[in-house]
Protein backbone atom coordinates (compact mmCIF):
# COMPACT_ATOMS: atom_id res chain seq x y z
CA UNK A 1 0.00 0.00 0.00
CA UNK A 2 2.69 2.46 0.70
CA UNK A 3 4.51 1.60 -2.31
CA UNK A 4 1.07 2.17 -4.26
CA UNK A 5 0.06 5.30 -2.25
CA UNK A 6 3.81 6.73 -3.35
CA UNK A 7 3.60 6.14 -7.05
CA UNK A 8 -0.46 7.70 -6.93
CA UNK A 9 1.09 11.10 -4.87
CA UNK A 10 3.69 10.99 -7.78
CA UNK A 11 0.85 11.17 -10.26
CA UNK A 12 -1.33 13.53 -8.00
CA UNK A 13 -1.60 17.40 -9.28
CA UNK A 14 -3.01 19.95 -7.13
CA UNK A 15 -5.52 21.17 -6.41
CA UNK A 16 -7.21 18.17 -6.07
CA UNK A 17 -8.95 16.34 -4.01
CA UNK A 18 -9.05 12.54 -3.31
CA UNK A 19 -11.71 10.01 -1.08
CA UNK A 20 -10.84 7.09 0.31
CA UNK A 21 -13.42 4.71 0.74
CA UNK A 22 -12.83 1.11 2.85
CA UNK A 23 -14.15 -0.29 6.19
CA UNK A 24 -11.66 0.01 9.42
CA UNK A 25 -8.35 -1.73 8.73
CA UNK A 26 -8.94 -1.70 4.88
CA UNK A 27 -4.97 0.64 4.51
CA UNK A 28 -6.50 4.16 3.61
CA UNK A 29 -3.69 5.15 6.35
CA UNK A 30 -0.97 3.37 4.66
CA UNK A 31 -2.30 4.30 1.47
CA UNK A 32 -1.76 8.07 2.64
CA UNK A 33 1.40 7.32 4.05
CA UNK A 34 2.53 6.32 0.63
CA UNK A 35 1.30 9.44 -0.94
CA UNK A 36 3.11 11.70 1.36
CA UNK A 37 6.13 9.67 1.19
CA UNK A 38 6.13 10.76 -2.73
CA UNK A 39 6.51 14.84 -1.45
CA UNK A 40 8.94 14.49 0.39
CA UNK A 41 7.63 13.02 4.10
CA UNK A 42 9.94 11.02 5.89
CA UNK A 43 8.42 10.97 9.48
CA UNK A 44 5.42 9.27 10.79
CA UNK A 45 1.78 9.30 9.50
CA UNK A 46 -1.16 8.71 11.79
CA UNK A 47 -5.01 8.98 11.34
CA UNK A 48 -5.69 12.18 12.27
CA UNK A 49 -9.05 10.46 14.25
CA UNK A 50 -9.22 13.36 16.79
CA UNK A 51 -8.00 15.88 14.96
CA UNK A 52 -10.01 15.35 11.86
CA UNK A 53 -6.78 17.12 9.96
CA UNK A 54 -3.52 16.92 9.77
CA UNK A 55 -1.39 19.27 7.24
CA UNK A 56 1.88 18.56 5.52
CA UNK A 57 3.58 21.41 4.05
CA UNK A 58 5.91 21.02 1.24
CA UNK A 59 8.03 23.68 -0.82
CA UNK A 60 5.47 24.18 -2.80
CA UNK A 61 2.14 22.09 -1.74
CA UNK A 62 0.33 21.42 1.41
CA UNK A 63 -0.77 17.68 1.69
CA UNK A 64 -4.11 17.45 3.98
CA UNK A 65 -5.12 14.48 5.41
CA UNK A 66 -8.48 14.16 6.98
CA UNK A 67 -10.25 11.24 8.47
CA UNK A 68 -13.42 11.94 9.43
CA UNK A 69 -14.60 8.72 10.96
CA UNK A 70 -15.34 11.05 14.65
CA UNK A 71 -16.94 13.45 13.00
CA UNK A 72 -20.64 13.91 14.28
CA UNK A 73 -22.49 15.83 11.98
CA UNK A 74 -21.29 17.15 8.17
CA UNK A 75 -21.76 20.90 9.82
CA UNK A 76 -18.89 20.50 11.80
CA UNK A 77 -16.60 21.27 9.00
CA UNK A 78 -18.08 24.50 8.71
CA UNK A 79 -16.64 25.22 12.33
CA UNK A 80 -12.82 23.96 11.25
CA UNK A 81 -13.09 26.45 7.97
CA UNK A 82 -13.26 23.73 5.96
CA UNK A 83 -13.38 25.65 2.93
CA UNK A 84 -9.71 27.55 3.82
CA UNK A 85 -8.21 23.69 2.96
CA UNK A 86 -9.18 23.70 -0.49
CA UNK A 87 -6.26 26.00 -2.46
CA UNK A 88 -4.95 25.85 -5.76
CA UNK A 89 -1.77 24.67 -4.13
CA UNK A 90 -3.15 22.15 -1.88
CA UNK A 91 -4.08 18.21 -2.32
CA UNK A 92 -6.76 17.16 0.31
CA UNK A 93 -6.97 13.18 0.86
CA UNK A 94 -10.19 12.50 2.56
CA UNK A 95 -11.48 9.38 4.33
CA UNK A 96 -14.50 8.45 5.73
CA UNK A 97 -15.34 11.15 3.14
CA UNK A 98 -19.59 10.18 3.32
CA UNK A 99 -19.41 11.55 7.20
CA UNK A 100 -18.86 15.16 4.96
CA UNK A 101 -21.43 14.58 2.54
CA UNK A 102 -23.05 17.66 1.72
CA UNK A 103 -20.16 20.05 2.80
CA UNK A 104 -17.12 18.88 1.38
CA UNK A 105 -16.81 19.94 -2.05
CA UNK A 106 -16.94 17.75 -4.92
CA UNK A 107 -14.28 15.08 -5.40
CA UNK A 108 -11.34 14.65 -7.99
CA UNK A 109 -10.32 10.68 -7.29
CA UNK A 110 -12.16 8.38 -5.51
CA UNK A 111 -10.49 5.58 -4.47
CA UNK A 112 -12.42 2.24 -2.79
CA UNK A 113 -10.37 -0.25 -1.34
CA UNK A 114 -11.92 -4.12 0.15
CA UNK A 115 -10.35 -6.89 0.98
CA UNK A 116 -9.79 -10.09 -0.96
CA UNK A 117 -8.52 -13.10 0.49
CA UNK A 118 -5.31 -11.61 2.77
CA UNK A 119 -4.85 -9.00 0.33
CA UNK A 120 -6.54 -5.74 -0.95
CA UNK A 121 -8.69 -4.22 -3.79
CA UNK A 122 -8.40 -1.79 -4.85
CA UNK A 123 -11.16 0.71 -7.32
CA UNK A 124 -9.65 4.05 -8.82
CA UNK A 125 -12.78 6.29 -9.82
CA UNK A 126 -11.79 9.71 -11.98
CA UNK A 127 -14.86 12.43 -11.06
CA UNK A 128 -13.53 15.51 -12.38
CA UNK A 129 -11.16 15.99 -15.48
CA UNK A 130 -7.96 16.58 -12.72
CA UNK A 131 -8.78 13.10 -11.34
CA UNK A 132 -8.60 11.50 -15.10
CA UNK A 133 -5.17 13.13 -15.70
CA UNK A 134 -4.04 11.56 -12.62
CA UNK A 135 -4.92 8.49 -13.38
CA UNK A 136 -3.16 8.83 -16.62
CA UNK A 137 -0.10 9.51 -15.06
CA UNK A 138 -0.37 7.05 -12.59
CA UNK A 139 2.19 4.07 -13.75
CA UNK A 140 0.51 0.50 -12.33
CA UNK A 141 -1.02 -2.73 -14.37
CA UNK A 142 -3.58 -4.46 -12.77
CA UNK A 143 -2.14 -7.45 -11.03
CA UNK A 144 -4.30 -10.16 -9.29
CA UNK A 145 -3.13 -12.65 -7.17
CA UNK A 146 -4.52 -15.60 -5.36
CA UNK A 147 -3.08 -17.57 -2.11
CA UNK A 148 -1.24 -19.79 -5.37
CA UNK A 149 0.21 -16.82 -6.61
CA UNK A 150 -1.28 -17.37 -10.10
CA UNK A 151 -1.97 -14.14 -11.29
Amino acid sequence: MVALGRRLGEALLAPALVELQGDLGMGKTTLCRGILRAFGHDGAVKSPTYTLVEPYDFADITVYHFDLYRLGDPEELEFLGIRDYFRDDSVALVEWPERGSGVLPPADLCIYISAVGQGRELRFEALSQRGVECLRRLPIEPVNHDASGVQ
